[in-house]
């Protein structure tokens, strides 16, 4: 008899997609004694063509060690921001060679989305980098968009600090203050909660535009 085929659990399984599978792998790192290098590679490749956000990871190794949160966000800020800056080299060097591959192989990565980011830089290019750093929307397209468009260097990092800064960050307090509670309330609200902020930071920065036309 074949074991995998009375083995439901095995079924399930195999019936699991290649990103599903690549989620599982990504919290496998959680219970290696190398997680946090995982954190940091993870952190790095997400910014320009990885598809799996380095929050999964960072919730579990954060629920697994509360008292080291924070550290764990730091490790996520600036192996993000870096990764980042590859995304914005990769868009001033090698986008005509690299463009058909990233359109038709990184998740999340389309034609549609990268024209309407080339759009928004038309507009305010940190306003634009921020939000993709701190929201669910894919951070990898507005990194590689900004070497595209000339977006100078400073600007994608200050952006991408900040936004990645304050999103991880926030992962950390709140799975440092919930505890174990952390990674369902991150899991059901992470999303909705980046998005809200977002939009109080923005709508703040036009407040402050209002009042002070000059500056």
């Amino acid at each position: 008899m074949n074991s995998k085929a009375s083995d439901p659990v095995a079924g399930v399984a195999s019936r699991r997609g290649p990103l599903r599978r690549l989620y599982d792998w990504v919290l496998s790192w959680a219970d290696s004694p190398r997680g946090t290098v995982g954190l940091a590679a993870i952190s790095f490749a997400e910014s320009s063509f990885f598809p799996i956000p380095p929050d999964v990871l960072q919730i579990a190794l954060s629920v697994a060690k509360p008292r080291r949160s924070f550290w764990f966000a730091g490790i996520s800020t600036v192996a993000s921001v870096a990764g980042g800056v590859l995304g914005w080299a990769i868009g001033i060097g090698l986008w005509q060679l690299l463009e058909p591959w990233f359109f038709r192989y990184v998740p999340g990565f389309s034609r549609e989305k990268f024209e309407f980011v080339e759009s928004l830089y038309l507009g305010n290019a940190f306003l634009a980098i921020f939000a993709a750093a701190f929201t669910p929307i894919p951070y990898k397209v507005f990194t590689i968009a900004a070497g595209v468009c000339g977006v100078p260097l400073g600007t994608l990092v200050a952006a991408s600090a900040l936004g990645r800064g304050l999103r991880f960050f926030l992962v950390a307090a709140v799975t440092y203050f919930l505890g174990d509670a952390a990674k369902r309330f991150l899991d059901r609200y992470l999303e909705l909660v980046t998005v809200f902020l977002a939009v109080a930071v923005v709508a703040g920065f036009f407040a402050i535009r209002l009042v002070m036309p000059g500056r």
